[in-house]
C-alpha cells in the first residue's frame, strides 16, 4: 500500500474518459499536513509563538504512511476499507453498464472497457484520500489538544485547501471547535491564517 499522484477524478462515459480538474487528487495535499502535524505536535510554553520552516524537502510515500501510522495504528485497516468500499463501486457500475439496454452494444462495450480500465486509478485515488482525511483528523486532535490559538501559513494553494479541510474536521469533533480564515499582507507577502476558539499557543509557518 503507497500513496501515489494519479490525478483529478474520472468522469467515465460511453463516449471516452474525461476529468474534473476541480476534484483533486489529494495524494498533492499530504506533504503539506504532515509536515503541520510534526510542526504542531510538542510540548508547548504559555503565550509563545512557535516559527516552522516550510521550505524543508517534501516527505516520501514511506514517510507519510509511517508518520500517520504513528498516531492512527489502525490507518492500514481503514484505508483497506475504503479501497474495498471503491472496488465494490466500481464492480456496481461494472453490472450496471452491462445491464444497460439503453446503450447500443458498442457502446455498452466500451463503457464497460472504460470503466475496467480506470479500476486501479479510481482505487489509489481513495488510497490517497484516506490517508489524508486520516492525517486532517489527526491535526485536528493536535490543535485541541495543545489548544493551539491559530496557525500561519503561505497563501498557497495546498496550504489553504489544508486549513480548510482543518476547519472541516475540527467541526465534526465530539466537541466542536469553530473557527475562521482570514487573509492578510506582511511586508508584501500574503498569508492565510486559521483562528480557532481555544485559547494556547499559536504556529507561524513561514
Amino acid at each position: 500500500m503507497e500513496i501515489k499522484f494519479v490525478g483529478p477524478k474520472a468522469i467515465i462515459s460511453k463516449s471516452g474518459i474525461s476529468f474534473d480538474n476541480n476534484k483533486d487528487d489529494k495524494s498533492i495535499y499530504l506533504n503539506c499536513v504532515v509536515q503541520l502535524i510534526v510542526a504542531l505536535d510538542h510540548d508547548y510554553i504559555e503565550d509563545k509563538t512557535y516559527v516552522y520552516d516550510n521550505k524543508i524537502p517534501n516527505l516520501s510515500s514511506d514517510e507519510i504512511i509511517k508518520t500517520i501510522k504513528k498516531y492512527t495504528p489502525k490507518i492500514e485497516k481503514t484505508v483497506e476499507e475504503w479501497k474495498e468500499h471503491t472496488e465494490k463501486e466500481v464492480e456496481h457500475e461494472l453490472d450496471r453498464a452491462s445491464w444497460n439496454k439503453i446503450l447500443a452494444p458498442i457502446e455498452r462495450e466500451v463503457l464497460i472497457k472504460n470503466i475496467t480500465m480506470m479500476k486501479d486509478y479510481n482505487v489509489q485515488r481513495t488510497i490517497n484520500k484516506s490517508f489524508y482525511y486520516a492525517a486532517v483528523e489527526i491535526l485536528a486532535d493536535i490543535v485541541k489538544r495543545d489548544h493551539i490559538d491559530y496557525i500561519i501559513v503561505p497563501m498557497l494553494p495546498e496550504h489553504t485547501h489544508v486549513l480548510h479541510s482543518l476547519q472541516g474536521s475540527m467541526q465534526k469533533l465530539k466537541f466542536p471547535i469553530d473557527s475562521k480564515m482570514e487573509i492578510y499582507n506582511k511586508d508584501g507577502e500574503f498569508f492565510s491564517k486559521l483562528k480557532v476558539v481555544t485559547i494556547g499557543s499559536g504556529l507561524n509557518l513561514v
